[in-house]
C-alpha cells in the first residue's frame, strides 16, 4: 500500500465540493472560492455521502479535508441566513440541524484518520466540521473563528464538545463566548493545530502527511482510533480492557507479520488491511 497512485475523481454531485483519490488519501474541496467557500446545503450533503461511502472504500485510507483559495470555509453562508430570517418552524430546523451533525460525528467515529488543511479562515460550523477531523495543518495566514456569539447563535456541529477536548473548558469557553479570530501560532501553541506552514506549502505538507498515515496498516490505524477515542470518555480499566484486546487481535493480522518481515528486511512494508 505504499505505492503512489494515479489520482482519480469522484463524483460528488455539485461543482461547489471536488473529490480525488490519490495515494490512498480523499481530498474533499469546499469550491466556492468567490464567497470563502460558505457552506450551502448541497455542499453539506455532497460531503456527507462522500465520508460516507468513502469509509467503506478500500482505496482510502485517509480523509483530507481542504477549501479552495484563500480559505477553509467561512462556515454559514450569512447572506442565505439573513435573506431566510428566523426557521419558520423550530421542529423542522431542529430535525435538519441533527442530520447535518451526522457529518462530524462520522469524522470523528470514522475507522479512518481525517486531516483538515486550513489555507486561511474556518468559522462557524466549518470551524466545528475541522475540529472533529483527528488533525489540523494551517496555514500561517489562517485562523479559526466561532463566530457564533457575534450572531447571537450558541453553535452546532459539536464545536463546543470538540474544542473543550483539544484546549479545556475554560480558554474553549474564552473563544466561544468572546469569538474573537485565533490565529495560527496561537492555534499552534493550544494545542488546536498540530502543524503550521508556509501558505505555499500546505498543500503539498497536507497531502504528505495523510499519504504517510494513509500508507499504515489500516486495521491496526481503525483499532488505534477507537483505543483514543475512547480515551476520551472511558476510565482506565475500560481502556486497558479494549487495548488488550485489540493489540492481541492485531497480531493475528497478516499485516503484523509482514510488518514484523519488513522490520527485519529493512525495507517499507507493504500493508493489505488483512
Amino acid at each position: 500500500m505504499n505505492e503512489e497512485l494515479a489520482a482519480v475523481e469522484r463524483e460528488t454531485g455539485t461543482s461547489e465540493v471536488l473529490c480525488e483519490v490519490r495515494d490512498r488519501v480523499a481530498t474533499i474541496t469546499f469550491n466556492r472560492p468567490e464567497a470563502k467557500n460558505a457552506l450551502t446545503m448541497d455542499m453539506k450533503e455532497a460531503v456527507y455521502r462522500l465520508v460516507r461511502d468513502l469509509e467503506e472504500d478500500p482505496d482510502v485510507g485517509c480523509f483530507l479535508l481542504t477549501g479552495a483559495g484563500t480559505a477553509f470555509s467561512a462556515g454559514g453562508d450569512t447572506k442565505r441566513m439573513q435573506k431566510e430570517g428566523k426557521p419558520p418552524v423550530m421542529e423542522d430546523r431542529q430535525r435538519q440541524l441533527r442530520w447535518e451533525h451526522a457529518l462530524p460525528r462520522m469524522l470523528h467515529r470514522s475507522s479512518k484518520p481525517s486531516i483538515a488543511a486550513l489555507p486561511g479562515a474556518a468559522a462557524g460550523a466549518a470551524c466545528s466540521i475541522a475540529l472533529s477531523c483527528d488533525l489540523r495543518i494551517a496555514s500561517e495566514k489562517a485562523f479559526i473563528v466561532t463566530s457564533f456569539a457575534k450572531l447571537g447563535l450558541s453553535g452546532d456541529y459539536g464545536g463546543t464538545w470538540f474544542l473543550t477536548q483539544l484546549v479545556g473548558p475554560a480558554k474553549a469557553r474564552e473563544i466561544y463566548f468572546t469569538a474573537e479570530r485565533v490565529d495560527a501560532a496561537t492555534c499552534l501553541a493550544l494545542g488546536i493545530v498540530n502543524r503550521v506552514v508556509p501558505a505555499g506549502q500546505l498543500a503539498d505538507e497536507a497531502h504528505a502527511l495523510a499519504a504517510q498515515i494513509a500508507s499504515g496498516p489500516p486495521i491496526a490505524l481503525r483499532f488505534m482510533k477507537a483505543n483514543l477515542n475512547r480515551a476520551l470518555e472511558a476510565d482506565l480499566e475500560t481502556c486497558l480492557d479494549y487495548e488488550a484486546d485489540r493489540m492481541v487481535r492485531g497480531a493475528l493480522t497478516d499485516d503484523y507479520t509482514e510488518a514484523v518481515a519488513a522490520f527485519a528486511e529493512k525495507r517499507a512494508p507493504n500493508f493489505k488491511g488483512e
